[in-house]
């Protein structure tokens, strides 16, 4: 039997409501979330989203918190940035 939804994938489900631009967004955004991703603790590509903004590595168990679609977000990559920036000791030269 031929495969339906060629181009739409999961989101043939909607058929031909809600808008081609919409169906589109959730279908890329339905990729990105099924995918494997990459364990920030042992470094396997084995994390799942196990519910909302909550994820789980099935190699070590260790479960985190993200984004609701992805692991890592934006915002939170600046922010992981700006705290290294904080905790990281600085050298500076101390003058007389």
């Amino acid at each position: 039997m031929a495969k339906r939804t060629k181009k739409v994938g999961s989101a043939g489900r909607f058929k031909a409501r809600y808008g081609v631009r919409a169906r589109t967004k959730i279908r890329n955004v339905e990729i990105q979330q099924k995918v494997k991703h990459i364990c920030p603790n042992c470094g396997h590509k084995k994390v799942k989203r196990a519910s909302t903004s909550i994820w789980q590595c099935k190699k070590c168990g260790m479960k985190f918190a993200g984004g609701a679609y992805l692991p890592k977000t934006e915002a939170g990559q600046s922010v992981e940035k700006i705290l290294r920036g904080m905790t990281s000791p600085k050298t500076t030269e101390e003058g007389e």
